[in-house]
């Protein structure tokens, strides 16, 4: 599984980004190992259609769960229609947001 995560830096200790197709910088995480590579987000300064611009390019990273904060109706379509999950309304840094995901699945 790849969990990509939108973030305001380049690291497992880089804040979540508030903002889904604003976010500087997208970390791709493993989470059974928590390994991780961080890939910016050329689209950041972008003012039309970022989100379905920035869905495209998180799909190319063949991603399976996008954490983020806040992601736009068309960013949400374009990401569900390819099967990924979603996770909004997320805060804290990156290591930590992928640790609550893993905790919630283990739930079930």
């Amino acid at each position: 599984m790849r969990i990509c995560v939108t973030a305001e830096g380049v690291d497992l200790d880089a804040l979540v980004a508030e903002e889904f197709g604003h976010a500087p910088y997208f970390v791709m995480v493993e989470p059974d190992t928590m390994k991780f590579e961080a890939f910016d987000n050329v689209l950041v300064d972008t003012d039309i259609g970022y989100g379905i611009q920035t869905a495209e390019n998180i799909i190319k990273l063949k991603a399976d769960v996008v954490i983020t904060g806040f992601v736009g109706p068309h960013g949400v379509k374009k990401l569900e229609s390819r099967g990924i999950k979603l996770v909004v309304d997320e805060e804290g840094t990156v290591r930590q947001a992928v640790e609550a995901f893993k905790r919630r699945q283990a739930r079930g």
